[in-house]
């Protein structure tokens, strides 16, 4: 499992060089940069091989600050459990549609990461999910297609960055191999490949990758790979 995390990293850190060279080339264009942290709040959902990731670095962390989190995290939880009493270890969203996740992740949500410290940066910034290293720019293949056509707001103020060519990426190509990633990544731990398997930020701190029988769980586990 840990060859697939490492190829999972290579592949974010393609991610990480778009990001940089559009931020590069842009200008006074995008305002992202260390510690700014308005998107860091609400919840996002994300693969389990992210979770995992994520995981890794939050285990790095000293003893103390990890706590310190996984208070946060547990609030977080008790108020997901009570719209959503079932939602319970390894807090996989799977088992009910999408749009029923969506009711967790209201717009208006202005709680911060836990993972936020008191400087407005990220305790894990190796380790962030996918979505946290794409957020803040529309993403564009170098084909021209369009798969994400949102962006930060205190970016291209007065201007439309799905107009910037240069902003355009290997979005198709990435987003093949993460999947490719993650069947990997889903028959090793599981057994068995899935396609998907999603959890929050704040559950993904609590679940237990090393003792938790993963197996027993795919087996049960009721979503069509």
């Amino acid at each position: 499992m840990n060859e697939v995390l490492d190829e999972y990293r290579r592949l974010l850190s393609d991610v990480d060089h778009w990001f940089s060279r559009c931020i590069a080339r842009s200008g006074e264009h995008i305002r992202c940069a260390e510690g700014c942290s308005e998107c860091c709040r609400g919840l996002f959902d994300i693969t389990l091989l992210d979770a995992a990731l994520l995981k890794d670095g939050f285990d790095r962390l000293e003893a103390a600050t990890r706590e310190k989190v996984l208070i946060m995290c547990r609030e977080r939880l008790a108020g997901l459990q009570r719209p959503w009493p079932e939602f319970a270890h390894p807090y996989i969203l799977n088992y009910r549609p999408e749009e029923e996740w969506e009711l967790l992740m209201p717009d208006d949500d202005e709680t911060p990461c836990p993972l936020l410290g008191e400087d407005g940066r990220c305790l894990v910034y190796g380790s962030r999910p996918m979505t946290c290293r794409l957020h803040g720019l529309p993403l564009v293949d170098l084909t021209g297609e369009v798969l994400h056509d949102e962006w930060c707001t205190l970016n291209y103020v007065g201007d439309d960055p799905l107009a910037d060519g240069g902003l355009r990426g290997e979005f198709t190509m990435i987003f093949q191999e993460e999947v490719r990633l993650f069947r990997r990544f889903s028959e090793q731990l599981l057994g068995r490949e899935f396609r998907e398997l999603d959890t929050f930020i704040p559950t993904a701190l609590l679940i237990d990758f090393t003792r938790f029988d993963w197996r027993r769980f795919a087996a049960d586990f009721a979503v069509t790979p």
